[in-house]
């Protein structure tokens, strides 16, 4: 599982780093103006579902419904089923994306309302939102073929495809804005483009694994309606988070304008930990406990849990930390330039220490959610989704006023703290997560060490950025400075708590390296043949 986990994460690094790049030059070129609003909308549909399907309710089910057929029944059983399910949902996301084309405006009534009181902001939302929209067919078949690939233990290919995403982005924003209307309508175009890209990828990434995905004539098998009776309350239960995101956007466009905009921005550092750290241990876990509760070792699965939810909150809880203390200059360095002002810096910002609140509760229901997914269960789920959703609607309403452009990311983070505490209360009552000494001893380390580095963040923070750094290379190293100190100040303090033993961390590498030679002296010598 370590393994998965580290090659779904270094990838999504990777695609985070590039979207800083991409958001970087979206701050400058548009900041938070009325460009940025429409642009922020209109990706947010398609993206929505890119992360229902792509990290949520299609893998939750999918996964282990391929897994289990290929342990049980074989490849070849497997191999249809993928065939089948690619058919179906090529025909319906095909009617899908149709229907959003024709009835967008009314579809933008819905997602953005409070736009309608400004007709050419509201049009140009539209004329987006209809170019970003295709996105949406073709990135739930990429993430189908990227749950065969997880179902076969490739995350490689299904990682780096969203790779793609923002070397088009930052492509088409710098090649395409003199020829089309708003860098806007280049970043649209770019999203498309990109979808295109990461789904020939995957094609040819499971291809070469051995199970080319074919499109025959789509059928409602049994299997089909036992996959998508599992789906649909997934939709809510696993994709909570990203609903509570889409009121946000609803409640936002209410609001002064640019709210959109500084809510997005937030949310894309945020982003940061949460994709990495979540979607790898979630992507990672959930094939595993799936065969290990097939083959009925309770014990086993048991611990997977344990150590699935101490490899999260290690990194999660010093990141959400970090994130609330240090939000005024990682803002700053990230976005402070162009047209983004530094009253834009300022408010998004307070969003990111509002969001950060609940960034131990994102990563964990990532985490909790394969632990009913893994047995079926997609019920339990959603009927806690669809509490929290209830209450982050009444909490974006309360907030909306006293809090403003602050409300939104709140109310999103305490309903997913609240999401958290469900999921793990019932999965503890059903006897499915038990913690165990160790995984309680090491979150008390990783609690102290967190202060620790809190501590050491406050100081170098007033150092370094009591007046904003007047250049931008300045403040580059300013904020790398404050970073490697909070690193290395965790990793020393983690040591020293108890949050991790480098002895055992070595004893598990001297153990991997033993295996590997053993393995390479029981293998017989290649041939040579000429």
């Amino acid at each position: 599982m370590l393994k998965g986990i580290l090659t779904v994460g270094v990838w999504t690094l990777a695609s985070r780093i590039l979207g800083f790049g991409r958001d970087m030059l979206i701050a400058a070129l548009a900041g938070t103006g009325p460009i940025a609003d429409a642009f922020f909308v209109a990706l947010k549909l398609p993206n929505l579902f890119r992360r229902l399907f792509g990290e949520g309710a299609f893998n939750a089910a999918f996964v282990p419904a391929f897994s289990g057929l290929l342990q049980s029944e074989g490849k070849e059983s497997a191999h249809r089923f993928a065939d089948e399910a690619f058919a179906v949902m090529t025909f319906w996301l095909g009617l899908l994306t149709i229907a959003g084309e024709i009835f967008m405006p009314q579809l933008m009534l819905v997602l953005a309302p409070g736009f309608a009181d400004e007709p050419a902001k509201f049009a140009l939302a539209v004329d987006l939102s209809r170019i970003t929209f295709p996105y949406l067919i073709l990135i739930c078949l990429a993430a189908l073929v990227s749950g065969v690939l997880n179902g076969l233990e490739r995350f490689t290919a299904a990682s780096a495809s969203y790779v793609l995403f923002n070397i088009i982005s930052i492509a088409c924003m710098l090649w395409m804005t003199p020829y089309v209307p708003t860098v806007g309508h280049a970043l649209s175009w770019g999203v498309t483009i990109s979808g295109v890209a990461q789904l020939a990828l995957l094609m040819i990434a499971v291809s070469r694994a051995g199970m080319t995905i074919k499109l025959p004539r789509p059928r409602l098998t049994p299997q089909m309606r036992l996959l998508f009776r599992r789906m649909a309350p997934g939709l809510v239960g696993a994709g909570v988070t990203q609903l509570n995101l889409a009121i946000d956007v609803i409640i936002a466009s209410l609001l002064p304008p640019g709210t959109v905009s500084v809510l997005y921005y937030a949310d894309r550092i945020q982003q940061l930990p949460l994709g990495v750290i979540g979607t790898a241990v979630g992507t990672a876990l959930l094939p595993l406990l799936s065969r290990q509760v097939r083959a009925g070792e309770a014990e086993a699965a048991s611990g997977t849990m344990n150590r699935a939810i101490e490899y999260a909150l290690f990194l999660t809880i010093p990141a959400a930390l970090a994130l609330i203390l240090c939000a005024w200059p990682i803002v700053l360095v990230l976005f402070g330039r162009g047209e983004f002002t530094i009253e834009s810096v300022t408010l998004s910002a307070q969003c990111l220490a509002a969001y950060a609140v609940g960034l131990p509760a994102f990563v964990l229901v990532k985490v909790l959610a394969p632990g009913f997914f893994a047995r079926g269960d997609t019920v339990t789920p959603v009927k806690i989704g669809v509490t929290c959703v209830v209450l982050n609607l009444a909490l974006n309403v309360a907030f909306m006023i006293p809090l403003a452009h602050i409300g939104p990311a709140l109310a999103t983070s305490l309903a997913a703290i609240c999401n958290c505490i469900l999921l793990g209360v019932v999965l503890h009552r059903q006897g499915y997560l038990q913690p165990d000494y160790q995984l309680l001893r090491r979150l008390v380390g990783m609690l102290a060490a967190s202060l620790a580095m809190g501590a050491v963040l406050i100081g170098i923070d007033r150092l370094l950025f009591t007046t904003a750094p007047a250049h931008g290379l300045i403040r580059f190293l300013a904020l790398g400075a404050l970073i490697t100190a909070g690193l290395l100040t965790y990793a020393v303090a983690a040591q020293v708590f108890g949050a991790y033993d480098l002895r055992e961390i070595g004893r598990v590498m001297s153990r991997r390296r033993l295996r590997g030679a053993e393995a390479s002296a029981i293998s017989p010598a290649p041939s040579i043949e000429t």
